[in-house]
Order: C-alpha cells, then sequence, then structure tokens
C-alpha cells in the first residue's frame, strides 16, 4: 500500500513517508495523520502548533509522530513543537508522553534537550486560579475621588456695611 516515497513539505525538508502501524481505521485517518506530520514541518509557528496539537489527541499513532519529531534530525522549532504536543497530550497517553519528554532530556542533541527542559518546567508550573485573574481585573479599575480646592478655602469673602 505504502512504500517509502521522499515528500516534499513547504520548508523544503525531505520528509521519508511514514509506515502505517496498523492501527489506522481507514484511508482517511492516514491521510489525516501524513497531513498532520507534514504541518508539524512548517514553516508556520502557528500551524506547527495546532499540528502538534491536534496530534496530541490522536493516541498511540499521535505519540508516535511526535517522538519521531522530537528525536530525528528536524530543525529546532520541530522539535519545540513536538515538546508542545508532549506536553498537551491527555487521558492514558499522558504518562507516555511524560516517559517520552524525560527520555528527552538524555538525548546527545542539544536542541532536543533544551526542547525538553522547557516541556517539563512548563508542566510542573502550577496554572493561576481564575479568581485570582479576575480579581486583579478589578484592581485596576480608576477610583475616583473628590479633591477640595485649597484656594477657596483662602479667600475671604468682603463684608458689607
Amino acid at each position: 500500500m505504502y512504500t517509502i516515497a521522499d515528500v516534499l513539505d513547504g520548508s523544503g525538508m525531505k520528509l521519508d513517508k511514514r509506515k502505517p502501524s496498523g492501527r489506522e481505521k481507514d484511508e482517511a485517518s492516514v491521510k489525516l495523520l501524513e497531513q498532520l506530520r507534514q504541518k508539524l514541518h512548517s514553516e508556520d509557528p502557528s500551524v506547527r502548533r495546532l499540528a502538534a496539537f491536534k496530534l496530541a489527541w490522536m493516541q498511540e499513532d499521535g505519540l508516535d509522530i511526535l517522538k519521531e519529531a522530537l528525536f530525528a534530525d528536524f530543525t529546532r522549532t520541530t522539535r519545540m513543537a513536538a515538546a508542545y504536543g508532549l506536553r498537551k497530550t491527555q487521558g492514558r497517553m499522558k504518562k507516555k508522553a511524560f516517559e517520552v519528554i524525560q527520555e528527552g532530556l538524555k538525548s546527545r542533541n542539544n536542541a532536543t534537550r533544551q526542547a525538553c527542559n522547557h516541556a517539563l518546567r512548563l508542566l510542573r508550573k502550577k496554572p493561576r486560579a481564575k479568581a485570582a485573574i479576575q480579581k486583579r481585573g478589578r484592581k485596576s479599575k480608576i477610583e475616583i475621588r473628590d479633591i477640595t480646592n485649597k484656594r477657596q478655602s483662602r479667600r475671604t469673602v468682603p463684608r458689607k456695611k
């Protein structure tokens, strides 16, 4: 069905076609995974992040693609997007994604180590509560207050005779 072929993405990098893992249900899912894999290597950062986020929800197949992007010989920005996708993984794959990030800390490649280190720092950071954000918004309103004019109190009104 699929042979190893070179696919040219928008950045000029050559990507080998991915071999189906056997877990895909139909041809449409194979095409979607291939499109997301190509978008992960895009020049546009928002396209890369969106592709990584969508791959984070694709269970084993998404995890395999993100892991490949993190450890293969790709650009630093692709590795950062892959680390973002691994960080955003939810459900039963979250633990496996965390293990992949920790494995990336032991990598020989400096860009992989930096991406994994950044992802781990963000994973350990606690999100701020919504109440604190709303409270801070209320403090920024300007308070209106009365200012007395000292000049008026100094004036004396002449007496009528």
